[in-house]
């Protein structure tokens, strides 16, 4: 009787923690608590570290949108430079070139750009004789210039009008160079220095090839990346989930603005078809807003700035919300819509950001009452519980949390040890905090088995993989991988597990329903004994 009673006890105990794990069950897994999956990166969002390279075909591709030169005088020896960082006329004296002397590029043709301050403004030439000045506040023909490069890094700028900005004795800039220059020391050639070439997104792709050749190679990419497939590895492997960033041009499918190429909707279409063929569900990432949330290339940034927060780009955020909200809200497949990827600290708000979170939770109740909503955490020097303060919806709320043991000078030195005991004496007591507070549930939405270790070994790699895993299994949502595929192995999630630097296996991915069989086991056991005495 004694040891009948102490089985009893044990069951019990079981049930209790089966009960706690329902507690924080993911709505709508089949057969899962919590959300295991992975994103489908450099997809239908690009990022041109992610191969296969889309980007080797552009021609001038050193020039794409968002590159940032400086034109240094052959003749005089001196940087062209916008003084004050814009707002007066273009001067060619100085000896190094470090802010005033940058310009940003905005690419019109392959051979045709538009030159922006740091301040903004763009250079502008009013036509032939004209001095440079940097006081336009947007850009058209008169801002529009033409260069001549040749093998040397030597180039000739043009104006529309077809004259040949020269650097003059006194020192500016002007449209007044008489007859063709050559190539030797004169006033109208110039050395260009690539100063930066750090974006390659969407808005670089489409505007770098032009509308037919990018539409070509991205149908290509769109139908040869991600397919049926890798659900099919996905669901044997016991992933779950995918999370899909998508941009904002999405909701004008097939003809969104230019530059960008329509196509991605039919291939999110295809996704959740997938998806529900191998009981996998969807989580739509809003990964580029208009105006770009963050300035890099995976929020399809042309230049590197952030205009996202202005009302207008908001107002057209919360149409695309409402657009994905309406499309997916019914089917099957879907789990949740992120309503903004990696909003940056430094320019971004809580006074915009929260009442635009706000705002997208209602779009989404309107057409799901269970659909999960999830909100991003700003990058940058910002705390995830500022979000948890907010008080953004009553139900089904996310905040989404992105751990990396990557860039921030912090790592660069860590040995392998050292990026484990920070998962576990770092990211797990956060996790564990958040995971009980009274609020949103906790989501690892990005997160890879890479650190600044060079040459770790596989049982390193798998000890780290190892400790993120025991971590963020506790967040109550769960957590994606970054990415699904990628050229550099330790990003790529299929690699990571052909070739076992991920201990992520079936094993792990059942306790609940091992539990349950468990329980099972035990009472059948109680019936049995009761039964022989």
């Amino acid at each position: 009787m004694e040891l009948v009673f102490s089985k009893w006890v044990f069951a019990f105990s079981l049930f209790c923690c089966l009960i706690f794990s329902v507690a924080f069950s993911v709505e709508g897994l089949d057969e899962d608590s919590k959300v295991r999956g992975v994103n489908l990166g450099g997809w239908l969002v690009l990022e041109g570290w992610i191969k296969p390279s889309l980007f080797e075909g552009i021609p001038n591709a050193d020039m794409l949108d968002g590159t940032q030169v400086s034109f240094k005088s052959v003749k005089l020896q001196k940087y062209v430079c916008a003084e004050n960082g814009g707002g007066m006329d273009i001067s060619v004296n100085r000896d190094s070139a470090s802010s005033w002397e940058i310009f940003t590029l905005w690419r019109v043709t392959e051979s045709e750009f538009q030159f922006r301050t740091t301040q903004g403004q763009f250079l502008m030439c009013y036509g032939n004789g004209c001095t440079v000045s940097a006081t336009a506040k947007s850009a058209s023909s008169m801002e529009t210039f033409q260069i001549e490069r040749n093998n040397n890094g030597r180039v000739h700028i043009k104006t529309k009008g077809g004259a040949y900005l020269q650097a003059s004795i006194d020192n500016q800039l002007t449209a007044d160079y008489q007859g063709n220059p050559g190539w030797d020391d004169n006033a109208a050639t110039f050395e260009m220095s690539i100063v930066a070439n750090n974006l390659q997104g969407d808005y670089q792709l489409a505007n770098g090839y032009g509308y037919s050749k990018a539409k070509e190679v991205l149908e290509t990419h769109r139908k040869s990346f991600i397919n049926a497939a890798d659900f099919e590895f996905l669901h044997r492997n016991g992933i779950n989930t995918v999370r899909i960033p998508v941009g904002w041009w999405i909701a004008y499918d097939p003809n969104p603005p230019a530059p960008f190429v329509g196509g991605t909707l039919a291939a999110l279409d295809n996704a959740f078809s997938w998806a529900q063929a191998y009981k996998i569900k969807c989580i739509i990432d809003l990964h580029a807003a208009p105006g770009s949330q963050n300035g890099m290339e995976h929020s399809a940034s042309r230049d590197g700035t952030i205009g996202w927060t202005t009302s207008e780009s908001i107002s057209q955020t919360l149409h695309v919300i409402n657009f994905l909200a309406s499309r997916y809200a019914n089917h099957p497949a879907l789990l949740g819509i992120e309503l903004l990827n990696e909003p940056s600290a430094s320019s971004v708000s809580l006074d915009i950001l929260v009442p635009y979170y706000k705002q997208g939770y209602e779009i989404v109740r309107k057409h799901s009452p269970s659909a999960y909503v999830i909100v991003c955490q700003r990058i940058g020097n910002a705390d995830p519980i500022e979000l948890y303060k907010a008080d953004i919806g009553s139900h089904n709320v996310v905040v989404d949390l992105h751990y990396y043991n990557l860039f921030d000078p912090y790592f660069v030195t860590l040995s392998p040890i050292d990026n484990i005991q920070f998962i576990y004496k770092s990211r797990e007591p956060q996790v564990q905090a958040l995971s009980a507070a009274d609020g949103p549930l906790v989501f690892i939405g990005e997160w890879v088995n890479e650190w600044n270790v060079t040459n770790g070994t596989q049982s390193e790699y798998q000890d780290f993989g190892k400790a993120q895993l025991e971590v963020y299994n506790a967040a109550s949502f769960g957590w994606t991988y970054w990415t699904l595929k990628n050229d550099r192995e330790h990003w790529d999630f299929e690699w990571n597990i052909r070739n076992n630097y991920l201990p992520f296996s079936n094993s792990q991915k059942n306790n609940f329903n091992s539990l349950i069989w468990l329980l099972l086991a035990l009472v059948w056991f109680h019936f049995h004994q009761c039964r022989i005495s």
